[in-house]
């Protein structure tokens, strides 16, 4: 076999065309099931879950409930699609199959682009922990070593980026499970040092559950959906692994519950212990304002070390997740195929590709923080839900056609098809209205509808001229 595989294309009944994947498969089991649960589980979660709750008070568990319950049916139905049809591009290929080339190129670019600047906003966020511990270091210096490693471990074989991940993803978990613990039994009065308790008092004085009222609850809502994102990387995994369909199947069904237990559960446990409005939930973030509450010794430390490993594994699994993309997308003749090409199962010109575009947002952030990175910040602000949107869309499109085509294939379904997957559909349109009408979140939606535009527009003249050609 030789060492060098060029993406190829294969053309379908259906008019879409499928990429031969050359790809590796030496993901296992555990592998998948880690990257699953630590791939949204990040610093959005440790850290930047103290704005929600500093604006949504105690109804922020309401607020992750709502979302949660809406991530739990989109990536329903991205197993659905993923074990009927397992594919590195995951989501673009579904849509591809569902609606034509040009829906496949902008989710998949999208999305392309959304993970290589969560690469270079997760490497400045490490980097200032590290300077944090090593004072008088440079950031960039940082952010270049871990771009550096990640690299390589992305360019080796993809048993190395899934032991990583595994790690990594088992540390997190780790922490919330152990951070749950605790507070459950600081909660029932069971914990060592925790006698004055404070009872339902946090949740329901000071203003009550509502204290902010419905805006409140809008503003925590927008910031728990963002939160969610990550889970994604899962299905793109699933077809770098030993068996696939079984492979995503399990995974996907173990990770939802799993997730949304961790995220309502630890926003549970902060609001009952931690007065919401406490200035300590967003200085220091919920989890060390919790510890800190608790007298658990050297909390700020131990957090920091935790979100450190969250934003490392968030890096090692944005650049692979890019990379998959960006070389599924290639490979279905939608890019440069120079950069599609795999080398002993590895799309390496992808992986440097999504590296350095990952380092090039960083460098923004040192050149135009004020223009240039704020710009790129705003135009990802909702590309995870347009992402959602394309897969709720296309998967009301692919289950008839695969019932009708290929029943044996849906060995993940959809619950309440199709009414569940329209109130998925309601909910998305729901929170792209809230964006509009919050002016907080109104510049993050129109930008990123510019760009969904745009990509829409190329992807339609891409289409087109390959209709042209025969």
């Amino acid at each position: 076999m030789s060492r060098t595989t060029a993406p190829a294309r294969a053309d379908r009944q259906d008019g879409t065309t499928a990429p031969a994947e050359g790809l590796s498969h030496g993901l296992k089991q555990r592998h998948l099931s880690m990257i699953a649960l630590g791939g949204v589980i990040g610093a959005g979660l440790f850290v930047g879950s103290g704005a929600g709750i500093a604006a949504a008070g105690p109804s922020i568990v309401v607020a992750y409930a709502i979302s949660g319950v809406l991530v739990m049916l989109v990536m329903r139905m991205l197993g659905e699609m993923s074990a009927a049809n397992p594919a590195s591009g995951s989501f673009s290929v579904h849509a591809e199959r569902a609606f034509g080339p040009w829906a496949g190129f902008t989710s998949g670019w999208a999305f392309w682009f959304l993970l290589c600047v969560a690469v270079g906003l997760e490497g400045i966020g490490a980097a200032n922990i590290m300077t944090g511990w090593f004072p008088g270091t440079p950031e960039w210096a940082w952010v270049l070593l871990f771009m550096v490693v990640f690299c390589g471990t992305n360019l080796a074989a993809v048993k190395n980026f899934g032991e990583f991940e595994f790690w990594f993803a088992a540390l997190k978990v780790g922490a919330i499970v152990l951070f749950l613990g605790i507070g459950v039994l600081a909660i029932t009065g069971l914990l060592p040092g925790t006698d004055d308790i404070p009872g339902t008092s946090n949740l329901l004085g000071d203003h009550g559950f509502f204290p902010n009222g419905s805006e409140g609850l809008i503003v925590g809502l927008l910031a728990s959906v963002f939160a969610y994102g990550g889970l994604e990387t899962v299905t793109i995994a699933a077809a770098e692994s030993e068996h696939p369909v079984q492979g995503v199947a399990k995974a996907v069904r173990t990770a939802m519950w799993r997730i949304a237990l961790f995220y309502i559960g630890s926003m549970a446990v902060i609001v009952t212990l931690v007065p919401w409005d406490d200035p300590a939930v967003v200085e220091k973030g919920p989890y060390v304002a919790t510890l800190d509450f608790l007298g658990i010794p050297a909390a700020g430390q131990i957090m920091n070390v935790v979100v450190l490993v969250a934003l490392l594994s968030a890096m090692n699994a944005n650049v692979y997740g890019a990379s998959r993309m960006a070389r599924s997308l290639i490979a279905r003749g939608q890019g440069p195929r120079a950069v599609g090409r795999t080398y002993g199962g590895v799309p390496r010109p992808a992986v440097l590709l999504s590296s350095v575009v990952g380092f090039g947002a960083v460098l923004l952030s040192y050149w135009s923080p004020d223009k240039a990175f704020i710009w790129l910040l705003n135009t990802i602000g909702a590309i995870i839900l347009v992402v959602w949107f394309f897969i709720a869309a296309s998967q009301l499109v692919l289950r008839r056609r695969t019932q009708r085509e290929a029943p044996e294939k849906l060995v993940v379904r959809m619950w309440g098809f199709p009414y569940l997957t329209w109130v998925a559909l309601a909910g998305m349109a729901g929170i792209f209205y809230l964006m509009a009408v919050e002016e907080g979140t109104r510049v993050q939606l129109y930008a990123t509808g510019a760009l969904t535009l745009v990509l829409a527009a190329v992807g339609f003249g891409l289409q087109k001229a390959r209709a042209a050609k025969g």
